[in-house]
Formats: C-alpha cells, sequence, structure tokens
C-alpha cells in the first residue's frame, strides 16, 4: 500500500481514477436494508418493467457512498475529517451489474494554519463505458506535512 499524500503533496488539477467495482443485487438490497429505502424503484422486478428504467436501480445514495469509498484510495490522503458534498448531481441511472469507478481531481486548496487545509474534489462517478452518473464536489480538511517528517 502506498504512503497517504499530505495536503502540501499535490496541486489543483491533479487527477486520480479508483480501480472499478461492479454493482450487485446483493449491494442494493443491503442497501436497502440498511437504510430502509424499499422504493419499488430498487428492488421490485415487476414494478420497474413499467416504468422507463425497465429494471431495477442502485440507490443514488448507494452511488454516493461508493464515490466515498472508492475515492477514499485515489487519492489515498491523509484525511482529518470529511466536511461537506457540494453541487452534487445525479445524471444517470446505475444499474445492476454496471461496473462504475471514481474519476477525482483536486480543484482547490485552501490553508487553514500550520497543521490543516481544505481540500475540494471533483469527484465522478463513472460507468464502465465511460459515462459520467453521478458527479460533484467532496470537500475534506487534509493533515499537512510537519516541518520535520519528509
Amino acid at each position: 500500500m502506498s504512503e497517504p499524500l499530505y495536503f502540501d503533496d499535490f496541486e489543483i488539477g491533479d487527477t486520480w481514477e479508483s480501480s472499478g467495482r461492479t454493482v450487485t443485487e446483493t449491494d442494493v438490497v443491503m442497501f436497502a436494508g440498511l437504510t430502509g429505502d424499499y422504493n419499488p424503484l430498487h428492488v421490485d422486478h415487476e414494478y420497474v418493467k413499467e416504468t422507463p428504467f425497465k429494471k431495477p436501480i442502485a440507490h443514488g445514495l448507494l452511488g454516493v457512498s461508493l464515490v466515498a469509498g472508492l475515492g477514499n484510495h485515489a487519492p489515498l490522503v491523509k484525511t482529518v475529517a470529511f466536511v461537506s458534498i457540494l453541487e452534487w448531481q445525479f445524471l444517470k441511472p446505475t444499474f445492476i451489474g454496471d461496473t462504475v469507478h471514481i474519476q477525482t481531481e483536486a480543484i482547490a486548496k485552501e490553508d487553514k494554519g500550520r497543521r490543516r487545509g481544505l481540500v475540494h474534489w471533483r469527484r465522478q462517478l463513472v460507468s464502465h463505458s465511460g459515462e459520467i452518473m453521478q458527479s460533484g464536489v467532496f470537500v475534506s480538511l487534509v493533515e499537512k506535512r510537519s516541518p520535520n517528517r519528509p
């Protein structure tokens, strides 16, 4: 495993891409159980045949959770705290069987003193066919390197 990046280690405009992950029916059912969201768009195969989707779609917030999880390693950062999500858009549905990955770009850095800084990350959930399914900005508080740390 590589060493985590500190606030000082990257520049605005740097980009990363995560590994892929296939969304399974088990993921959707477990997310429904965890959240209590049993909307038939997610769990009822007969109901969705009569919708524009024709098959079950993953919860939008499951997609956001995948962005948070997969993005946690692309890049691996010395995060102190997750601060906010800004301007989030749900652009296309995620279906069971879709393989997704995360694209991340550092879009802003704000110094917050000697020990930390805020970083704004443009994060996108991208399908195996290259379509952007979700997009927005995550903000996190990131540790700086101490003067005596290489």
